[in-house]
């Protein structure tokens, strides 16, 4: 089954709810109405609601029972149990005052929905940097119990044939040490089940299984070992070059005893350069097509739109991200 009529089929009559903090952005409006129209999902926009109003009739797109939340008129004893909540969280941080500020930002506002289970997730940046998406849901959402930094993972699939794999990290960590590498290869398994890939997950290097010396290499293997003890369950293993990784032509000559090599269908990159080079160059080489980022390791789900992408690309990362609400 293609992948996104795959998950349609897991959320639908899920009314899972996901938050959007661009609710004026043309992009974003189209998708909701078409989400809503779809009955995939419940949209929920922020924004002056007259503004998101004129910009949808404009558009012709129909916004009939789509929920539009402007924070300057929220309820005000909603607010400040939002206020508290933030306060609490951010366990003696910021001030009330401070908070009530900073709950103006959009992206701000959103997390918290999700946080307070207002939301099941959120979608934001295709107006707004990475920084100001991700930020939030550090300082509110958090990483899950064991996980020390988020990641970023693109689904990779190509072809009628439904050839799918996940290429990790190419979104977030500069250069993860072992342990925040390992627990990148545990979670990417994590997602990979959930787009209905077979987690065999290849921690890749210039090396395979010992061919070359270098501190970057010793990284990779103590991460595998790391992954190892994590999930013991998992099909994990490293370090491996791609071609050994991806080949069985290859993996029998070079690591004919590994249960990855030659099959591996989850792809962990040892730092963003290559990862970032990877997925793009599987991209334009490849005639991949890159689904992502999708934010890995939070306790809640929330998304990273690229600035670029249309709204084709922000109907899809709803879906992504209300999927991933499942493993909540």
């Amino acid at each position: 089954m293609d992948l996104f009529e795959s998950l349609k089929a897991k959320i639908t009559n899920r009314q899972f709810k996901i938050v959007f903090p661009e609710g004026t952005e043309p992009r974003i409006i189209g998708a909701a109405a078409r989400l809503n129209a779809d009955r995939i999902l419940k949209p929920i926009l922020i924004g002056a609601t007259n503004d998101i109003q004129q910009i949808a009739a404009a558009k012709g797109f129909n916004l009939d029972e789509i929920a539009i939340i402007d924070p300057q008129k929220y309820p005000t004893a909603d607010f400040e149990k939002m206020v508290t909540a933030f306060v609490e969280r951010r366990q003696g941080k910021i001030t009330p005052e401070q908070a009530q500020t900073i709950l103006q930002d959009p992206n701000y506002f959103g997390t918290m929905m999700v946080y307070l289970n207002l939301a099941d997730g959120m979608v934001s940046g295709a107006v707004h940097s990475t920084g100001d998406t991700v930020r939030p849901a550090l300082q509110i959402i958090k990483t899950k119990p064991g996980v020390q930094r988020t990641s970023g993972a693109f689904i990779m699939q190509r072809g009628r044939d439904n050839e799918r794999y996940l290429f990790s990290d190419c979104a977030i960590n500069i250069n993860p040490n072992a342990q925040e590498l390992a627990e990148i290869a545990v979670e990417s398994a994590k997602t990979a089940e959930l787009f209905d890939i077979d987690p065999k997950v290849a921690l890749l290097s210039f090396s395979t299984l010992g061919s070359a010396k270098a501190d970057e290499v010793t990284k990779v293997q103590e991460a595998a070992r790391i992954a190892h003890e994590i999930a013991p369950d998992l099909t994990i293993d490293g370090e491996l070059q791609f071609d050994a990784a991806y080949v069985p032509v290859v993996a029998n000559q070079k690591a004919p005893d590994s249960k990855v090599a030659g099959q591996a269908t989850v792809f962990v990159f040892p730092e963003l350069q290559s990862g970032n080079i990877g997925y793009k160059i599987a991209q334009r080489f490849g005639n991949f097509e890159a689904i992502g980022p999708i934010l890995q390791g939070l306790n809640q789900p929330i998304s990273d739109l690229s600035r670029g992408s249309n709204e084709e690309d922000v109907y899809k990362l709803a879906i992504i991200t209300a999927a991933q609400a499942l493993q909540n």
